[in-house]
């Protein structure tokens, strides 16, 4: 249990527009031991305000770093179903999505398609960039109300869908996105997470799996817009990563894509629309060295900004939760 009272950290918490809640932090270095202390206090922070960047813990290496995730969360998750490569530093503890630093990692909830995802996402810097690479968040039930009525109820109806060709040259190959190359076991994974599949003719695979956009957080109840439709479509990749990416592997074969729940394509105006609402709602801070974030993976979307020179920002995913239990509005059924 915390000693601290989560009334009187949340008196401390320093709130400012465009910037997300901020918490400097007092520790004479032993950032494992202050985050034990302070655990339920900064959850009850996380609960109320969606997020928190704590400056001032000096966290400066992995195995500080991940002494400190452990104690902030109810359990570390492996990740499955990765989109892009990461460096796994030990259980749960990875390295931020390695995405090229000039390209924006647009606002999405993290493993959002998939039926059981963390509902707590920490973020380190153990490295700032010289410039840029700030971790943004935005609030999902704002990002929802903000959205026009006639956009978010077909989403609600037919849900989201998410379509990847997997190769070994963009974005996470099969082995890396489901920690294995058995065929059989993938293909065992797949039926049992409510994913269609496809092999092809040259071995490769081709899957399919439609998830709701909108849905309850489990604890409050709130209706969130949480998916990742505008972050993995097509439109919103740079125009001439797109046009080489298309013409490399062809529109049915880029390595993910998105797509209304029944199939229609989204229009490029549609994800500008998406992306613009996100960037009207986005609050950021430049990290500092040893700065440490927590998000609520439901509540709170996250992007991750271009950036300069060189930056390490370590990321956890915890506390997962199972997408049938925040009331999803399209039904997935497990083969």
């Amino acid at each position: 249990m915390s000693s601290i009272s989560p009334t009187s950290l949340l008196d401390d918490v320093e709130l400012q527009p465009g910037r997300p809640p901020i918490l400097r932090a007092e520790t004479p270095g032993d950032a494992p031991s202050w985050a034990a202390e302070h655990r339920d206090a900064l959850r009850a922070v996380v609960a109320e305000h969606g997020c928190v960047l704590v400056r001032g813990l000096g966290l400066r290496d992995v195995a500080g770093t991940g002494a400190v995730f452990e104690r902030l969360s109810t359990g570390l998750m492996t990740e499955r179903e990765a989109f892009a490569l990461r460096r796994i530093y030990a259980d749960g503890v990875y390295s931020s999505a390695q995405w090229p630093p000039n390209q924006p990692m647009c606002m999405h909830h993290e493993l959002s398609y998939t039926l059981e995802f963390p509902g707590l996402m920490l973020f380190a810097c153990l490295t700032a960039p010289t410039e840029g690479g700030a971790t943004g968040v935005a609030d999902a039930a704002t990002v929802l109300e903000e959205l026009p009525t006639e956009l978010t109820e077909r989403f609600e109806q037919e849900g989201w869908l998410l379509t990847r060709s997997y190769n070994d040259e963009i974005g996470a190959s099969v082995t890396e996105a489901f920690g294995t190359d058995d065929r059989g076991a993938v293909e065992s994974y797949c039926r049992a997470n409510a994913i269609e599949f496809d092999w092809q003719p040259d071995g490769a695979l081709r899957t399919r799996q439609r998830r709701s956009a909108v849905v309850r957080h489990p604890v409050t109840g709130r209706r969130c817009w949480f998916n990742q439709i505008a972050f993995l479509n097509e439109w919103t990749l740079a125009p001439e990563v797109r046009e080489y990416l298309v013409e490399v592997y062809g529109t049915d074969g880029l390595p993910f894509n998105t797509r209304f729940g029944g199939g229609d394509p989204i229009g490029e105006d549609v994800v500008q629309l998406l992306n613009e609402v996100y960037e009207a709602n986005t609050a950021r801070e430049p990290w500092q060295a040893g700065d440490l974030m927590l998000v609520d993976n439901m509540r709170t979307a996250h992007s991750r900004e271009p950036f300069e020179g060189s930056r390490d920002v370590l990321v956890a995913m915890a506390d997962s939760v199972r997408l049938s239990d925040c009331s999803p509005t399209v039904e997935v059924t497990a083969r």
